[in-house]
């Protein structure tokens, strides 16, 4: 390659770095307590994109890489967080349990591409076990991979 072509991609990819990136943790209005075994699920799994705890990894402070995880996390929480439960009725949030237990059970949560630099945040067959348990009993939460019923907010 041209010593011209590097130095342009180089260049190019310097100049990307100034361009911000929001990583803030906004305030916890009201978290979400479950037992202790399931909240350790679900910060090791969950809270990087569904919490105003996040944990910013050394990645998501070189774009063009920090674009796509800011723009995840956003997402994450705009769609469930668990350090805004003030945001929700209990059926709103019943139904956000369930939805999640679902793309859990088919392997969309915690996306893969975060389970790839992040593999202690895969849930196990025996957590996601738990997760079903734990919601049926505290929650009434039924779900059975045989009955889903693709429900939409």
């Amino acid at each position: 390659m041209p010593k011209k072509i590097i130095l342009a991609i180089v260049g190019v990819f310097l100049i990307i770095q100034l361009i911000p990136v929001d990583r803030n943790n906004p305030p916890v209005s009201e978290e979400w307590n479950p037992d202790r075994e399931i909240k350790q699920i679900i910060q090791k799994s969950c809270y990087d994109c569904h919490s105003n705890k996040t944990k910013w990894p050394w990645y998501s402070y070189v774009a063009p890489v920090s674009w796509l995880v800011a723009h995840d996390v956003k997402e994450g929480r705009e769609e469930l967080n668990f350090t805004e439960m003030d945001r929700y009725s209990e059926r709103r949030f019943k139904r956000k349990l369930r939805h999640a237990l679902e793309e859990v059970y088919e392997k969309e949560m915690p996306l893969p591409i975060y389970v790839l630099m992040h593999p202690e945040a895969k849930v196990t067959d025996e957590e996601f076990t738990k997760l079903k348990n734990y919601l049926e009993k505290e929650y009434k939460i039924e779900w059975s991979p045989e009955n889903e019923d693709h429900e939409e907010e």
